[in-house]
C-alpha cells in the first residue's frame, strides 16, 4: 500500500484558465522565461521547470486553489522562499508550484503569553525583529535566517546555530492553521505548548509539504538571555575541534551555540570580508555562544574556554559586546556565501553524528574528499552533531554531477555507520529519499505512507518526495553503494571508497 502515482498528466490550459478565475491576474505566473525563478531550490544540482505557479496571498486563496487541484487531480507543491537544501520545493513530475512568499503578515502579537502568530511567509529573522524591542526573541535560527521563511521552516522543521540549547522548529510551534489536501481548513495544536489530545502538530511539522500547507504559525516566543558571551578557539585539526565539542558537553557546559568551520572555510571568510577576523593559520575554529544569568555566564566561558586549551586550541577569544559577538558570527553566517566566490556551485549535505563520533567522523570526510578529488568544506552545528559537509565543484566538468553525489552518498553511509542519521534539519525531500531504506526498515516505511495516506489519499500533495520507489531512484547513488559492497563495476566517472 503505497501512495499512488499520479500518471494522467493535466490539461495545464485548462488549469491556468481555471486558476485565473480564482486568482488576481498577478498571482498566476505561467510565462516561461519568470517561472525560471522556480526551477530548483537551494539544491541547484537538479533543476524542474513547473508548468505553472500561484501567488496566493490569504488562507481562503490557498484553501481555493488546493481544491481546484484536488477537483482536477492536480498535484501541487507547497513552496516558500526556495532556500531548502533537498529539492523538496521543486517540481519532478509537472505539478502547481503553490508559492507562499506573498502571505507575509504578522497577523497578532502576544507578549503576556509570548507568542506571535505570523503567516508562513514572513521571513525567519522578521520575527524576532518584531519583538526585539520588548524584549522578546525567536530561537530558531537558520544560517539562511534573512531569506528563509516560517512555512518552509515548518516544512522541514528547522534548526539552526542555537538548537543545541533551545530546540528546533517544532519546539517553539504552538499551532497552526493548515489547509489540507483536500482543500478543506483547520487548525493543527491548542496554542499551548503540552496538550493532552494527538499530537498532529507535531506529525505535520518536518512533513515537507506531504500532508498540506500551512497559512498561519503560532510561534513561542523568548525572552532574550541577561548575558551573553562568544568563545572563538582555533586548532591546529579538525579532529582536535570535535575533540573539544566532546570535551565541553561532556562537562555539563550546555551552550546555546556551537559550530565548527574549517581552513578552507576560515580563509574564504577572511578573504571575502578583506578581515583575518578567524586565525588563518587553522585548521578549524569553533565558535561557542553561553548565555543565562551573568554569574553563570562568566563561570561557563572558563570552563569552556579551559576545555578548549585541554583539547589542544592554540588560542581563545572572548567577545563580550553585541558588536564584538556580531562580527564572530558574521563569517559563521556567511560562510557558503563566501565558498561561492572560490566555487560556482556546491553541494550541501546534512548528516547526523553521535558527538562522540566526530573527531573520526571529520577525519573519514576529509580522506573521502581527498580520494574522490572533489574539495569539502566543513561549516556545522557541532553542538548536537549536525554535520554539513559542502562539496565543491565545478558544473561543467565531465561526469561531476554523479561524482558529487556518489560522494555525498559516501558521507551519509558514514553518518549512519556511526550511529547517526541521513537528516537533521534539511530534510530528505528527492535528495535523499533514496537513503530512506538504509535507515528504516520496510514496516516503518509502510508505517509512515499510512501516516500520509490519512492526510493525502490521493498523493497529490508534495508527490515522489521522500519515500523511494524503483522510479524516483532508479540507478542511484544508494545502489552504486551496494553495487561497490557487492564488488560489481560501477557506472562510467563513479568511484566510492
Amino acid at each position: 500500500m503505497g501512495i499512488p502515482t499520479i500518471a494522467v498528466n493535466p490539461d495545464w490550459g485548462l488549469v491556468e484558465r481555471r486558476l485565473r478565475a480564482l486568482l488576481p491576474a498577478r498571482s498566476v505566473v505561467a510565462k516561461r522565461q519568470e517561472l525560471l525563478a522556480y526551477d530548483c531550490d537551494g539544491l541547484t544540482l537538479h533543476r524542474h521547470q513547473p508548468p505553472l505557479v500561484v501567488l496566493p496571498e490569504t488562507t481562503a486563496e490557498v484553501a481555493a486553489v488546493v481544491r481546484l487541484c484536488n477537483e482536477l487531480q492536480v498535484p501541487f507543491i507547497a513552496r516558500g522562499s526556495g532556500t531548502g537544501l533537498s529539492g523538496g520545493a521543486v517540481a519532478e513530475q509537472p505539478a502547481l508550484v503553490i508559492a507562499t512568499s506573498r502571505m507575509r503578515r504578522v497577523i497578532a502579537i502576544d507578549l503576556p503569553n509570548e507568542r506571535i502568530t505570523v503567516e508562513p511567509g514572513v521571513i525567519n529573522s522578521w520575527v524576532t525583529r518584531a519583538v526585539a524591542g520588548d524584549g522578546f526573541y525567536y530561537a530558531p535560527d537558520p544560517s539562511s535566517q534573512v531569506a528563509c521563511s516560517i512555512g518552509g521552516n515548518v516544512a522541514e522543521n528547522s534548526g539552526g546555530v542555537h538548537c543545541l540549547k533551545y530546540g528546533v522548529t517544532s519546539n517553539h510551534v504552538l499551532s497552526m492553521e493548515v489547509v489540507l489536501p483536500d482543500g478543506s481548513v483547520t487548525t493543527l495544536g491548542s496554542g499551548m505548548a503540552e496538550t493532552p489530545e494527538l499530537d498532529l502538530r507535531g506529525v505535520f511539522i518536518g512533513s515537507e509539504g506531504t500532508l498540506g500547507i500551512a497559512t498561519a504559525i503560532t510561534l513561542r516566543l523568548l525572552r532574550q538571555p541577561a548575558c551573553v558571551a562568544v568563545l572563538l578557539a582555533d586548532f591546529a585539526s579538525m579532529e582536535a575541534a570535535g575533540e573539544a565539542v566532546r570535551l565541553v558537553t561532556a562537562a555539563g557546559v550546555l551552550p546555546a551555540g556551537m559550530e565548527i568551520m574549517d581552513r578552507r572555510c576560515i580563509h574564504a571568510v577572511n578573504d571575502f570580508f578583506g578581515v583575518d577576523e578567524y586565525p588563518r593559520d587553522a585548521a578549524a575554529v569553533l565558535l561557542v555562544e553561553l548565555d543565562g544569568h551573568p554569574l553563570e555566564v562568566k563561570e561557563s566561558v572558563q570552563m569552556a574556554a579551559d576545555l578548549c586549551r585541554e583539547a589542544g586550541a592554540g588560542g581563545v577569544r572572548e567577545a563580550w559586546s553585541q558588536e564584538e559577538r556580531d562580527r564572530l558570527w558574521k563569517g559563521r553566517k556567511s560562510a557558503i556565501s563566501a565558498l561561492g566566490r572560490q566555487f560556482p556551485n556546491y553541494y550541501l549535505q546534512d548528516g547526523v553524528v553521535p558527538r562522540t563520533a566526530l573527531p573520526r567522523v571529520l577525519a573519514a570526510i576529509e580522506r573521502l574528499s581527498e580520494e574522490h578529488g572533489l574539495a569539502v568544506a566543513n561549516v556545522f552545528h557541532a553542538g548536537d552533531g549536525n554535520l554539513h559537509p559542502l562539496i565543491l565543484y565545478r558544473s561543467d566538468e565531465p561526469g561531476v554531477n554523479e561524482r558529487v553525489t556518489a560522494l555525498g552518498a559516501a558521507i551519509l553511509k558514514l553518518c549512519l555507520d556511526a550511529g547517526g542519521s541521513i537528516s537533521g534539519e534539511h530534510g530528505v525531500g528527492s535528495d535523499k529519499r533514496c537513503y530512506m531504506d538504509w535507515m528504516f526498515s520496510p514496516d516503518d516505511l509502510e508505517t509512515m505512507q499510512l501516516v500520509r495516506r490519512a492526510f493525502d489519499p490521493d498523493g497529490l500533495a508534495n508527490p515522489g518526495k521522500i519515500f523511494p520507489t524503483p522510479k524516483t531512484c532508479g540507478e542511484s547513488a544508494r545502489r552504486w553503494v551496494e553495487l561497490k559492497e557487492e564488488g560489481r563495476k560501477l557506472p562510467d566517472g563513479v568511484e566510492l571508497y
